[in-house]
């Protein structure tokens, strides 16, 4: 979350306080019995993130290819066959109103998962909602200010927070 202590920090930190990283983690100080239990549940936990992360990521692709699938018959039927205007019309509208919920549910799905790393500060956050929708990104990273240090760069897409 936003209260997680920077990643590059997390030794140095655990070295004041006199704790493990799994202590860290988990909150709470851990007997030696309890400690490859945690270690192995942190570590679940982090692998069970990014396969969510990655089933967001694909689902917001198929949604995507989906609209394009279902909306461009409708353009192409439009403007190809004579028809009524209404027609034509009706036909246009339901097509855009099909990649506007599309486009829309793909955002959400894809910024729903993972977060942004800054390459300056290598903080981890995820974005509001704005910012995400109207920065200029590629594939993998997006133009985000980041909350920790401010930076104004292309923040690359991690799979975990």
């Amino acid at each position: 979350g936003n209260g997680f202590p920077e990643i590059s920090l997390l030794l140095p930190l655990c070295n004041e306080l006199d704790l493990s990283v799994n202590e860290l983690l988990t909150g709470e100080r851990i007997s030696e019995t309890e400690y490859r239990e945690k270690a192995e549940e942190n570590m679940v936990n982090l692998v069970k993130e990014a396969q969510e992360s990655k089933k967001k990521i694909i689902l917001s692709g198929m949604v995507s290819a989906l609209v394009i699938i279902a909306a461009t018959p409708m353009f192409v039927v439009a403007g190809a066959f004579p028809m009524e205007d209404w027609m034509r019309i009706a036909l246009i509208a339901v097509g855009i109103v099909v990649i506007v919920i599309g486009i829309a549910i793909a955002c959400i799905l894809d910024h729903d998962a993972g977060a942004y790393e800054c390459p300056e500060c290598k903080t981890r956050f995820v974005p509001e909602m704005g910012a995400y929708v109207m920065g200029p990104h590629t594939l993998t990273r997006r133009k985000l200010v980041c909350p920790h240090c401010g930076a104004h760069r292309y923040c690359k897409k991690v799979l975990t927070r």
